[in-house]
């Protein structure tokens, strides 16, 4: 018996049955707080720089003009139509790291349609195609690995990655084809004599947020529409059984290649639908950089909020808050992006980090008892 005790481990880490919403929160919260006070300390004795003005110039880089408030919410809404994209996948234990390449493709399949019938339809059926291939192209994009893995149970993780880079190489592969001018590398404003394919302003010129709106919109409804099929509908029941069990759905007669087919399609579709909103609606060309790394931030996003897609609403504020913000900062103070990234970064660790105390506890001994 002594012995037992002798060698009990000084720290003992185990899984918590459950927290509450509230102490949660204030976890949460606290991380938050603390990781503000570490980066107001390095800043202080690296910079010398007051550190309340450079939170003030973060709000202002997010917040600081109508402008600037308009495009804040327009990357929040980029990043969360991602994140919901990713979501049903996720929840199903299928992990999709392809949302970048699936956007590229989708943006691809819009700018093709763009320059190959921008002249020959009418804008409004032009964007209805626009839209059917993109939608079509992300989604076909994502099934490739969903097959093999539905198949064969190869692994997800790797082949939707290597996706990424085959989508990659594709749209640099066109842009240099479509170059505009020729050895420029790139494509160039498209269709900007005719506005063929870009998607409408909502509300008209006489309203400052019509070219932001419209991305906003798809985001709400695309949110309210995530909650309702993962809540509520058998299919969302289905991914849910799905990710829980594979035995467990099949001995309850769900046919589970059916289900990861179906529902990587939906995730990849969703991707697709951000690259054209991206190229049609927003830029107005297209790159390889064109999803910013947003696919892989979108990641982080859904895991922060447990799949819930109206928590991932203020994850993707957040992070959206601090990118934008650390530009700010670079800006006005006359700092080194890094600096501004480094601050980024302890922020986001720690709201990461406090997840795990969320997940766990920690348990000392203290003369051979537990506390």
């Amino acid at each position: 018996m002594s012995n037992r005790k002798n060698h009990e481990p000084l720290v003992h880490i185990s899984k918590r049955d459950g927290m509450t919403f509230k102490k949660a929160l204030i976890i949460r919260i606290g991380a938050i707080a603390a990781a503000l006070i570490l980066c107001a300390i390095i800043t202080m004795i690296f910079t010398g720089e007051n550190p309340f003005g450079i939170y003030g110039a973060m709000a202002a880089g997010a917040f600081g003009s109508v402008r600037k408030t308009w495009i804040t919410f327009q990357n929040v809404s980029i990043l969360l139509l991602i994140a919901l994209a990713l979501t049903p996948a996720f929840k199903m234990r299928f992990w999709n790291i392809g949302g970048e390449g699936q956007v590229l493709i989708g943006g691809l399949a819009a700018a093709t349609c763009m320059l190959k019938l921008g002249d020959k339809v009418p804008n409004g059926i032009l964007i209805l195609i626009m839209f059917a291939a993109s939608v079509l192209a992300g989604g076909i994009w994502s099934v490739i690995p969903a097959i093999f893995k539905a198949k064969w149970n190869t692994n997800e993780t790797l082949s939707t990655l290597m996706m990424n880079y085959i989508a990659t190489q594709l749209v640099a592969f066109f842009t240099v084809l479509w170059e505009v001018p020729k050895g420029s590398g790139k494509i160039g404003i498209i269709n900007q004599d005719t506005n063929a394919g870009w998607l409408p302003n909502l509300f008209g010129s006489g309203f400052s947020g019509s070219k932001y709106l419209l991305t906003i919109i798809f985001a709400v409804i695309i949110t309210a529409g995530m909650f309702i099929y993962l809540a509520f509908s058998k299919q969302g029941y289905e991914i849910a059984v799905v990710g829980e069990s594979v035995n467990t759905a099949r001995y309850v007669g769900i046919n589970v290649e059916k289900v990861i087919i179906r529902t990587v399609f939906i995730s990849g579709a969703i991707c697709g639908l951000v690259g054209l909103l991206l190229v049609g609606g927003i830029n107005h060309t297209l790159t390889t950089t064109i999803a910013g790394g947003q696919g892989f931030t979108a990641v982080m996003v859904s895991w922060l909020a447990k799949f819930n897609p109206f928590i991932m609403i203020l994850a993707s504020l957040l992070i959206v808050f601090l990118s934008r913000g650390a530009g700010e900062v670079a800006t006005n103070f006359g700092l080194n992006q890094s600096f501004s990234d480094i601050l980024t970064g302890i922020i986001l660790f720690f709201i990461i980090g406090c997840e795990f105390f969320i997940s766990y506890k920690i348990s000392f001994r203290r003369g051979g008892h537990k506390k």
